[in-house]
């Protein structure tokens, strides 16, 4: 495909660098000579210094000649003129990124259709709903839906205390044979590794299980975490974040709000009838500990500065709450807070990432999914007739060994695969693979 990204920030960045490794001819837009040097130091795509929303430079940028054009500065109005303009030259598909939640409320003046645009992505919508799964799932570090939901990848830290250390993967097996699971990654020391059979468990690993989801609680029974509900939350920032992930769960939990801006926590508490506002700086331990956050489950530090949220999250963990939750907007932050102990880092940015990439359609690639801390991608492919992967059963076939076969869906049946499971051209196939390993495993599905 034929791709052109408008914002060479955050968000266009690693979408570009995603969308790269996968043979799609990518050209990034930006207006900033300085976000333009990073893309082009960087990544093997073409970069054009210009405004994105102007005509002249979306014309010499080809962006008539393009399958896809995805919009993701940092201001809406940029964002629906580049798409407005991109549609009028016949581009097939447009995403827009729109901060403003107004633009897809019933009745909005403007409506971001009129603009030809075919799917809008609300940056603090995607980073809430990934809180909320994490919410409702308090033993895990991470939680990635596949196939809607049935399927969920859990990532969960090894304490020393954990009963599957010492073990290796095999063993693990055998000793739990009474629900299915793939173990796709494991994250050591900032490495990334694909396990096997052979593979032994260590204290403070991070592994990343495919599971469904009716079976998540058999998972973390398996690491001997204790599996509860939740009753009470602390959020800590009232910002866009905050308020929708109060709103989110206001309905089936307790949920307190705590914001440093009196005004502003006037003003919420009238907004979230069902919240408990608060007025208070969450770096404040003895603010934290008149609040008995010790007997809560959860503490989500979602306000605008990554340094706030950081120490509120250490002092909460300190405290002896259950399950901290901290948002950044700086992704190279994310694998050294989960190595200092904190359970939970979310970052819109890469939950915007994701949101688009699931979208983006090819004709044997369904989709991809990067995650935030390990380097692991997963990838949906359909088999083409005659192809390799539905000639012998899965442990004959020459896969990578950097890669693990998560899943097939047969006609909307889910599985977890075996060595003597048999692809069909019928399938969905859900593969977990180290980026450089992709177009080999293409291969084998061509």
């Amino acid at each position: 495909m034929k791709i052109v990204i408008i914002g060479a920030g955050e968000v266009g960045y690693h979408l570009g660098k995603g969308l790269s490794k996968e043979n799609h001819d990518i050209t990034i837009i930006d207006v900033s000579p300085v976000k333009c040097k990073r893309v082009r130091d960087n990544l093997d795509v073409i970069v054009v210094n210009g405004d994105g929303a102007s005509p002249s430079v979306l014309r010499e940028s080809n962006v008539q000649e393009s399958d896809l054009v995805v919009a993701v500065t940092r201001i809406d109005e940029v964002n629906l003129i580049a798409s407005q303009i991109s549609h009028s030259l016949g581009v097939k598909q447009i995403i827009a990124r729109l901060r403003n939640t107004e633009y897809t409320q019933k009745d909005t003046i403007i409506h971001p259709e009129k603009f030809g645009v075919d799917l809008v992505i609300h940056p603090e919508m995607a980073a809430s709903k990934e809180i909320v799964r994490l919410v409702m799932q308090t033993a895990a570090s991470s939680v990635v839906e596949f196939e809607g939901g049935r399927l969920q990848l859990i990532g969960v830290r090894l304490e020393r205390e954990c009963p599957i250390i010492g073990n290796t993967l095999s063993e693990v097996r055998r000793q739990n044979i009474h629900f299915s699971f793939s173990a796709v990654a494991v994250l050591r020391n900032h490495d990334s590794i694909i396990p096997h059979g052979d593979f032994i468990f260590s204290p403070d690993d991070i592994c990343y299980y495919l599971v469904r989801r009716k079976h998540a609680n058999d998972l973390f029974k398996m690491f001997g975490k204790a599996v509860r509900e939740t009753h009470d939350v602390m959020i800590l920032g009232g910002g866009k974040i905050g308020r929708a992930v109060a709103r989110l769960l206001q309905e089936e939990i307790s949920v307190r709000l705590v914001e440093n801006s009196l005004e502003k926590a006037n003003r919420l508490a009238s907004e979230l009838d069902k919240t408990l506002i608060l007025n208070g700086d969450g770096t404040d331990i003895e603010f934290l500990r008149s609040e008995n956050i010790e007997d809560l489950d959860s503490f989500i530090a979602v306000t605008e500065s990554e340094q706030t949220n950081l120490l509120s999250g250490l002092l909460a963990k300190s405290l002896g709450i259950r399950q901290t939750i901290v948002h950044v907007s700086t992704t190279e932050y994310i694998p050294a807070m989960k190595a200092i102990g904190l359970d939970a880092v979310i970052s819109k940015t890469m939950s915007t990432v994701n949101v688009i990439l699931e979208y983006i359609k090819s004709d044997y690639i369904a989709s991809i999914t990067n995650f935030e801390d390990i380097e692991v991608e997963a990838v949906e492919f359909s088999p083409e007739p005659g192809s390799k992967v539905t000639r012998n059963l899965l442990k004959d076939i020459k896969f990578p060994s950097a890669s693990i076969v998560g899943a097939i869906n047969h006609h909307g049946h889910i599985s977890i695969p075996d060595g003597d499971t048999q692809i069909t051209e019928e399938d969905s196939v859900l593969i977990f693979t180290l980026p450089r390993f992709i177009h080999k495993i293409e291969k084998l599905f061509t």
